[in-house]
């Protein structure tokens, strides 16, 4: 084990950790709008109503939460790849 193995699981558990603090809050808000969007949806067919298939505010913002949840996801595959780096290098 030497300093350099240390220094890729510690960076690497960082970014998991880091990564992961980043994904929770946009991937909740992302999950309670698209249910709101399905309800939502579900009531106008119910009432027979022809639903607007256009941007709204709440498919905008969906966009952007994905986003920031991929992001967050990129961050923790990079951390997780620098704990696998530092077992395998010797």
């Amino acid at each position: 084990m030497s300093l350099v193995n240390v220094i890729l699981w510690v960076a690497g558990i960082v970014l998991i950790v880091v990564g992961y603090q980043r994904f929770r809050v946009p991937w909740a808000r992302y999950q309670a709008l698209k249910a709101q969007d399905a309800n939502v949806a579900r009531y106008e067919a119910w009432r027979g109503g022809v639903r607007d298939e256009g941007k709204t505010g709440a498919s905008v913002a969906m966009d952007v939460l994905r986003r920031q949840a991929q992001l967050a996801g990129l961050i923790v595959i990079a951390g997780v790849v620098l704990v696998f780096l530092g077992f395998l290098l010797r």
